[in-house]
């Protein structure tokens, strides 16, 4: 494929980042909303804000963000969760866009966020990584260390989307996941070639 941007997105513990290191097998550049949320809430601006909105709790004795802390906050309160999202996700959206339109040719955004932060409308094409709830509760509770009702709520406070996006199946192993990829990429690159004038 050459000039094209896919969004990669899915429900916490679905195996995007799995899926998102295949795509980067296979040529393209990935961006990772995650890593630019990071780069985001390491600004001194961006710290100064969520310390104002949720209080020294959140903020390390050394100065940084204590990550953990603020997801215990915002996983448990859809209202907190609106207010941490209406912090970043304007500077997370702004950076992504600037590095995709650096990059040019074959780009995957990555991120759980994609409608929420409005990306989905730069993309050609949505991939959404799938999984039964109960294996992705599995996985993020193995992932991240969390117990069960920590894991619950991180589930909860996400909104599944379909929106005519390309679901991808990762409910068994990773080979099934690379084959699932590979009929998505196929059809993304018949319906890219009918776009073309």
């Amino acid at each position: 494929m050459s000039t094209i941007t896919i969004g990669l997105t899915g429900m916490t513990g679905a195996g995007k980042s799995l899926a998102a290191s295949m795509l980067r097998e296979r040529g393209f550049h990935v961006i990772d909303a995650d890593e630019v949320g990071h780069r985001i809430t390491d600004r001194p601006q961006t710290l100064k804000e969520i310390k104002a909105r949720f209080g020294e709790g959140v903020i390390r004795p050394d100065g940084s963000l204590d990550r953990k802390a603020l997801g215990n906050i915002v996983f448990s309160d859809p209202q907190k969760l609106r207010v941490l999202n209406s912090i970043t996700h304007p500077a997370i959206r702004e950076a992504i866009l600037r590095e995709a339109e650096e990059t040019g040719g074959a780009v995957v955004i990555d991120g759980a966020l994609l409608k929420e932060c409005g990306l989905d409308q730069i993309c050609d094409a949505v991939i959404r990584i799938t999984a039964p709830a109960s294996v992705r509760k599995k996985r993020i509770m193995e992932r991240d260390g969390l117990a069960a009702d920590e894991a619950d709520r991180r589930i909860a406070a996400q909104t599944d989307y379909s929106d005519g996006w390309i679901d991808v199946d990762n409910s068994s192993t990773a080979e099934v996941l690379e084959q699932n990829l590979t009929k998505a990429l196929s059809e993304i690159r018949g319906i890219h070639e009918k776009k073309k004038p």
